[in-house]
C-alpha cells in the first residue's frame, strides 16, 4: 500500500491546495500517513511571503535529505510559492528533490506518484487531462476553504505572490458551486471563498459573474449554513458585493480588508493602487449597510522609507476605524520583488520591532473593546472541534469561542458570552437547541 504525507506551510490557499492534492493521490490508490518517516511520498507545500516560512521548508528538506542518505526510499516533492517559473537554482541547491510543482500545478507530483506503484496510464492520464479540476479535497471538520480565483494582478512592490502564483484566473461559477455542493454532501457547513484579491473574481470570465454571483448560488445549496470570503481589495469591492453580504442570510458580515499603511505616500511606494480616502469610503459604505459588521485588516510596518510621520498616519487610521482584528507584520525583503531590487531596506530592525509592538497593542485594545460589547449577549457559534469536554468554534464575525459541550461538532449553537479577551470569547450554551442548518 503506497502512502503519502503532506506538510503544509502558509495561507488558506495552500491548505486548500494540499487537500486537493491529497484527493488526487487517493484517486491513484495512495493512503495518507501521519508518520512522515513511514511515507513513500513526502510533499512540502511551501510559502514565500516571509523568509521564516522558507527557512522552515529548507530545514525540513535537510531532514528529508538526511533520511535519503541513510537509505530511505522516500520520494520528495516540493510545491507552492517557493517554486517559481524557473527551477534551475532550486534543482542545483536541492538535487535530491524528485519533483517541483508551482501552485495549482499538480501534474509533476502525480507523475512522480505513478512511479511508486502500478498505476495505469488511464488513471494518471484522466487526472492530468483535467480530472484534477473536478477532484475536490475534504477537510477534517465542518469548515472548508474553496479557492475561487487564483493568482494576483496587483504587483505590490513588496509582494512575491504575483510572481509565484501568476496572473488572476477565476474558476467558472458552475465549477465552484459544484465543489460547494460536494462539500455540503460530505458534512461541511461553512465555506470560505478564497482569492488573493477575492473580489476580483469573475473579471476574466466570459460570463456575467462576480463574487456576489457565487454568494447567490450558495444560498440555494442545502447543508451550507455560512459563507465567508477573503482576502479583500478595496478597489475591487463593489457596492453590489457589499449589498450581497448585507442581504443574503448565509454570508457572514465579516470583512478582511488589508490596508497595509495609513499613509498615502507609503501606499504609493507600495503600489497599492488606492488612497486612504478610498479605503475609508469603502469601510463607511460597509458600516452604512451593516453597522455591526466585523472588519479586520493587515498592516506592514517598516517598509522601505517609512518615516515616523508615515507610521503615525497608520496609527491614526487604526484609531479612527476601530478594526476588530489587526494582523501586523514587519517588512522583510523578498528576492525577486520590486522592493528587493530597487528599494533599500532602510528601517532598522529595532524600529520595526517597536512599530510592530505599537500595532499589536492597538489590536489588543481595539479587539478587547469590541469583544466587551458581547458580554451577556448570545452569539451563534459553528462548532469546529472538541477537546476535554470543551467545544470551540467561531461566531459569524469570526471570533473564536469556547464553551462546555460535547457532541456538537458541525452544529450551530447559541452561546451566551460570559468572559472576553482580545483573542477569544468564553461562554455557555444558551439553550438546549441547535440552530437549523438549511
Amino acid at each position: 500500500m503506497a502512502t503519502y504525507h503532506i506538510w503544509t506551510l502558509g495561507c488558506q490557499m495552500n491548505q486548500a491546495d494540499s487537500l486537493k492534492l491529497a484527493a488526487g493521490l487517493e484517486r491513484l490508490g495512495y493512503h495518507a500517513s501521519e508518520d512522515e518517516d513511514a511515507a513513500d511520498l513526502v510533499v512540502i507545500n511551501t510559502c514565500s511571503v516571509r523568509q521564516h516560512a522558507e527557512d522552515r521548508a529548507y530545514s525540513r528538506l535537510g531532514v528529508l535529505n538526511k533520511r535519503r542518505r541513510e537509505g530511505a526510499p522516500t520520494k520528495i516533492a516540493v510545491m507552492g510559492c517557493m517554486v517559481g517559473p524557473k527551477t534551475d537554482d532550486l534543482r542545483r541547491r536541492f538535487p535530491y528533490v524528485d519533483a517541483w510543482a508551482r501552485p495549482q500545478q499538480f501534474d509533476p507530483i502525480l507523475e512522480l506518484a505513478s512511479t511508486s506503484r502500478d498505476i495505469s496510464e488511464g488513471e494518471l492520464g484522466g487526472l492530468m487531462a483535467g480530472g484534477m479540476r473536478r477532484t475536490y479535497g475534504l477537510p477534517s471538520g465542518p469548515a472548508a476553504f474553496v479557492p475561487v480565483v487564483h493568482g494576483c494582478d496587483k504587483f505590490c512592490t513588496y509582494c512575491i505572490v504575483p510572481l509565484r502564483r501568476g496572473r488572476e484566473e477565476s474558476r467558472p461559477a458552475a465549477e465552484v458551486l459544484d465543489e460547494v455542493r460536494f462539500l455540503a454532501e460530505h458534512g461541511v457547513r461553512e465555506v470560505t471563498l478564497l482569492g488573493q484579491t477575492v473580489e476580483a473574481y469573475g473579471h476574466d470570465l466570459g460570463e456575467d459573474a462576480d463574487l456576489a454571483t457565487l454568494f447567490e448560488g450558495i444560498e440555494a445549496i442545502d447543508g451550507i449554513a455560512r459563507t465567508r470570503f477573503l482576502t479583500s481589495y478595496p478597489k475591487d469591492m463593489t457596492d453590489r458585493i457589499i449589498d450581497a453580504v448585507a442581504d443574503l442570510p448565509k454570508v457572514c458580515e465579516h470583512f478582511n480588508i488589508p490596508v497595509q499603511s495609513g499613509s498615502n505616500s507609503m501606499l504609493d511606494r507600495m503600489r497599492r493602487g488606492y488612497r486612504i480616502e478610498e479605503f475609508e469610503e469603502r469601510v463607511a459604505r460597509i458600516r452604512q449597510r451593516m453597522p455591526d459588521a466585523a472588519i479586520s485588516t493587515d498592516v506592514i510596518v517598516g517598509c522601505p522609507g517609512e518615516t515616523e510621520a508615515e507610521f503615525q498616519e497608520t496609527v491614526d487610521l487604526l484609531g479612527r476605524v476601530g478594526f476588530d482584528v489587526i494582523h501586523v507584520a514587519a517588512y522583510s525583503p523578498r528576492p525577486g520583488t520590486y522592493a528587493h531590487r530597487k528599494m533599500e531596506d532602510d528601517v532598522p530592525h529595532e524600529v520595526k520591532k517597536e512599530r510592530l509592538q505599537v500595532v499589536e497593542r492597538l489590536h489588543a485594545e481595539s479587539s478587547s473593546h469590541i469583544n466587551r460589547r458581547l458580554l451577556g449577549q448570545t452569539v451563534e457559534v459553528l462548532v469546529e472541534r472538541e477537546q476535554d469536554g470543551r467545544s470551540t468554534g467561531r461566531t459569524r464575525h469570526g471570533q473564536l469561542a469556547h464553551f462546555d459541550a460535547t457532541g456538537r461538532i458541525g452544529d450551530l449553537v447559541r452561546v451566551t458570552v460570559d468572559e472576553v479577551t482580545a483573542w477569544s470569547l468564553q461562554g455557555r450554551v444558551a439553550d438546549g437547541l441547535s440552530l437549523a442548518v438549511v
